[in-house]
């Protein structure tokens, strides 16, 4: 495979994007919960493929960074994105019309993605391109604004999520479907998510992944010395870490993926800083970069692909996957959990390899 980057890119934010969105494909083509299936109750391996899973509740595993990751990255581009258009002639008005349409069909993804899940039409806001949807909006609007400027909205939204968990249940702000993110679901679905207290209201919170990654991808484009755009990113996400930790261990806000407390915003966006910091030392800085073709592929068409392997390509795909895996393994006595695995994992090589014809024809998905 010849090794070929576009011109006038962020090679550190391809890989990124690309290594995320390949987790997300794992996902989809049942890699981990195969792996899981196989491994005995107990064991160390059960131990190591529970960080591919969503904690619970109250707590934070490696799957539980994958969405923060995803929003904080198109952050990041967003910058990006808006100088080029400007090269190209487009007026803010103009560049704010696309985005209003780009997150009208991302809402409108996100709620299709509920119908494909149940099997008929619902009313649900539950995905994250619903939640996309209005952090990318918010974030554009403040997109020309001072770094400062921005980072005062991304914590006003962590208060005013905080301020509102706090005021609808001063005593037990944070309990499962108990809380105000579950009654404010109610008003607006006349229902709450039963399949682990997720709530729509966290796209206020998570917002501040957005406006982050658009106040770091501001940094990147700057003339800012390489090494100074690294320390920055270190010292923001170490920041993240050490108080949204802190706020879960001294007990004042439980770190919770599921209602997108503060404590977790702040601690998965300080992860989500400190990866972009590695990829761009690795990738732009230090040029390690013929690995990233692997996963760019993927990132390149990240919307595409996603909503593909949520719906049709998981039904088409897996069932391809079980013929030249399980079809032939568990004839030769390979036993059904090793086949299950490896059946997977060529659902996965497929949807990779859509990637790859797509990105070789340079056929791109926009949205």
């Amino acid at each position: 495979m010849k090794t070929q980057f576009p011109t006038g890119r962020l090679l550190s934010l391809d890989a990124y994007r690309g290594i995320t969105m390949f987790l997300l494909l794992a996902e989809a083509a049942l890699v981990y919960g195969t792996i899981t299936q196989y491994f005995p109750e107990e064991s160390t391996g059960a131990a190591i493929m529970q960080q591919f899973h969503h904690h619970p509740w109250n707590g934070l595993r490696f799957w539980d960074l994958i969405q923060p990751f995803f929003m904080f990255i198109v952050g990041v581009a967003m910058p990006f994105s808006l100088a080029s258009r400007e090269r190209k002639g487009a007026t803010w008005n103009q560049s704010f019309q696309h985005i209003l349409r780009r997150c009208f069909l991302l809402l409108c993804f996100g709620v299709g993605l509920h119908w494909v899940y149940n099997g008929h039409p619902v009313w649900e806001l539950w995905n994250v391109l619903t939640q996309l949807s209005f952090t990318i909006l918010l974030t554009f609007l403040i997109l020309r604004w001072d770094w400062k400027k921005q980072l005062g909205v991304a914590l006003a939204c962590l208060v005013l999520t905080e301020v509102l968990y706090r005021l609808y249940d001063p005593a037990a702000p944070f309990v499962k479907d108990q809380n105000f993110g579950s009654w404010l679901d109610m008003v607006l679905m006349g229902k709450i998510n039963g399949g682990g207290g997720w709530v729509t209201v966290n796209c206020l919170p998570t917002a501040a992944h957005t406006i982050w990654g658009a106040i770091c991808g501001n940094l990147l484009m700057s003339s800012t010395p390489e090494q100074s755009k690294i320390r920055w990113l270190a010292l923001a996400g170490v920041t993240g870490l050490v108080i949204g930790y802190g706020l879960d261990l001294t007990g004042i806000t439980p770190i919770i993926k599921r209602i997108a407390t503060s404590s977790f915003t702040l601690a998965s966006g300080g992860w989500a800083i400190l990866a972009l910091g590695f990829f761009y030392w690795l990738v732009d800085v230090q040029k390690v970069q013929r690995w990233t073709v692997f996963f760019a592929v993927v990132g390149a068409n990240s919307i595409f692909i996603y909503l593909f392997a949520e719906t049709i390509g998981h039904q088409w795909l897996t069932g391809f996957g079980q013929i030249f895996g399980n079809g032939i393994l568990e004839p030769l006595g390979v036993s059904e959990g090793l086949a299950n695995i490896v059946s997977a994992f060529i659902t996965l090589g497929m949807m990779w390899y859509l990637c790859y014809f797509l990105y070789k024809k340079r056929i791109f998905f926009k949205v």
